[in-house]
């Protein structure tokens, strides 16, 4: 006697390509920093984007520290207007960071992160 089979769910190509993207592949952040000199505020934007990268994306990005006292032209070619400027190149969409860098949460949100959820002992009742 034959042995009864399960039918199997057909599952689209397009949402096992979509499934396999998100869970295998994490697109690199690719960042450019515009800076001026070692100055402290430059220093402060180069310190705080770095502990937000290294906590939120790990080993997942890369970052180009230019200073344009020494690099003009690529700020000229970047368009940058003021400093510290941070631009995303990857993940699309293209994002633009200018000023101050002493919020976190700023920069969380323009590099399009999640931000992680408050541990239960810290949520407000």
């Amino acid at each position: 006697m034959a042995e009864k089979q399960k039918p199997r769910k057909i599952v689209p190509a397009t949402e096992r390509f979509e499934k396999a993207i998100v869970s295998d592949v994490k697109e690199k952040y690719v960042l450019r920093l515009y800076i001026t000199g070692m100055t402290p505020r430059s220093q402060e934007a180069l310190r705080k984007l770095n502990k937000v990268c290294r906590e939120y994306l790990g080993d997942n990005y890369e970052l180009e520290v230019i200073d344009i006292y020494q690099q003009p032209i690529l700020g000229k070619g970047d368009q940058i207007i003021a400093v510290p400027t941070l631009i995303k190149k990857l993940p699309l969409p293209l994002r633009r960071l200018i000023g101050d860098f002493s919020q976190e949460s700023r920069i969380i949100l323009g590099l399009d992160l999640k931000p992680k959820s408050p541990s239960p002992h810290t949520t407000k009742k």
